[in-house]
């Protein structure tokens, strides 16, 4: 049943969008203006896609103004459906441990 639930995650409006556009970090207000969602969507298709871990918090930045914005980033690399005739298989490829210690590494110099 989990597959299906991710499916029909995946198959909301917007979804693919926002995985799409947050290979880097991006903030709710940032995929709103960018991709053209009303900014309670894009929360809420957040909150889907961080539930079913397809994207996470990857940080809460200090904005010019001194407020903290929760920046998000996707988590998997790709995404695959199959199909047969007994069952529905949904194979999610998790973003690579290199690909996340190099933005790690990148955040920790562009901070400094």
């Amino acid at each position: 049943m989990a597959s299906a639930e991710l499916l029909q995650t995946l198959g909301n409006k917007y979804s693919a969008e926002i995985l799409d556009a947050t290979d880097e970090p991006r903030s709710a207000q940032e995929l709103s203006d960018e991709l053209e969602i009303p900014i309670a969507t894009c929360y809420r298709r957040i909150d889907e896609l961080t539930e079913h871990n397809l994207l996470e918090l990857h940080d809460n930045i200090l904005s010019d103004d001194r407020r903290r914005i929760k920046v998000y980033r996707r988590n998997v690399d790709a995404i695959r459906v199959e199909f047969d005739e007994e069952e529905l298989a949904v194979d999610v490829e998790e973003r690579s441990e290199v690909t996340n210690k190099l933005d790690e590494a990148w955040r920790t110099l562009s901070e400094g």
